[in-house]
């Protein structure tokens, strides 16, 4: 405004009222508030800290330590300081079935729908180790994650009896065609402890969604980011991250909360019901039995 005034030699009111200005436009002074610079270092360490974080998801981990911000200040605090989340791999097209339809099973409460799948890493010598990644559809909770150099059928199984008896057996549990899941040991005993199966079209991951999403976390927030120098510092590091993911992180479709503050037992009336817990407990137990049986 300075330049235009001595450029044309004209008051501030009528240059004001060319540029359609309001005259307190030019004594406008910003107040700069008294935690400006605490919370910018903190905003600035907690997305270092967590790389894959949008302003978003900081401004839910900001209200966790106690700030009462709202993420429009967290927005502008994140563009001035030049904060940005680095770009992921570009997007792949999605395979759709002949019919063009993707119906699948939503879970409705608790321990409804269960999902598994492996995923792939390598340690610092380049040696593949296996990721078995158990997750709740409804609470979004990791129940476990299974580390090794291999895992097969009958690790799936060992893993499954543990979970079942902490948690109680799912309803339905969600996978794809890989071999360690259709075995004819893994349908059978889930055949008898009566939980039903549930395997995606081939060519199809969206369908196990919730699983994949998960993975894909998991692949993007640690394993991209850290070198596994024995199969020792892998299993502490993805068990830490997956307690991490459980009581901290926060989740966008819980709005913004973490997913194990919100597993809570259901109300009376609510499903699962009384009888169904009971059931499902008994399932459980029975589970165990027909897992010692076969390992005899």
């Amino acid at each position: 405004m300075g330049h235009v005034r001595e450029k044309h030699a004209v008051s501030e009111r009528h240059a004001c009222q060319v540029l359609g200005q309001s005259r307190t436009t030019q004594r406008y002074q910003p107040m700069i508030r008294d935690d400006e610079v605490l919370l910018t270092a903190t905003i600035v360490r907690l997305a270092g800290q967590y790389g894959r974080y949008g302003y978003r998801r900081v401004t839910a981990l900001l209200h966790a330590e106690g700030w009462h911000v709202n993420h429009k200040r967290v927005e502008r605090i994140w563009r001035r300081e030049g904060l940005k989340v680095p770009s992921k791999q570009p997007k792949r097209g999605r395979l759709w079935l002949n019919d063009g339809s993707c119906i699948r099973l939503r879970p409705c409460w608790q321990n409804h729908v269960w999902a598994y799948d492996f995923v792939q890493g390598r340690t610092h010598d380049g040696k593949i180790f296996r990721m078995l990644t158990v997750i709740d559809e409804y609470t979004r909770e990791c129940l476990a994650i299974e580390v090794d150099r291999h895992l097969r059928s009958g690790d799936v199984l060992h893993l499954l009896t543990e979970l079942f008896t902490q948690h109680g057996a799912p309803d339905h549990i969600r996978s794809d065609n890989g071999s360690e899941f259709t075995a004819i040991a893994v349908r059978d005993w889930l055949l008898r402890v009566g939980v039903k199966t549930l395997y995606i079209e081939p060519g199809s991951p969206w369908e196990n969604g919730y699983n994949e999403s998960f993975n894909g976390k998991l692949r993007d927030e640690l394993l991209n980011g850290e070198i596994f120098y024995s199969m020792t510092e892998a299993k502490v590091l993805i068990e830490q991250w997956r307690r991490h993911y459980n009581t901290i992180r926060p989740h966008s479709s819980l709005g913004y909360r973490p997913p194990a503050p919100q597993t809570v037992l259901p109300h009376r009336g609510d499903p699962p019901f009384a009888a169904d817990r009971l059931r499902a407990t008994r399932r459980s137990q029975y589970a165990a039995n027909s897992l010692n049986r076969l390992c005899r």
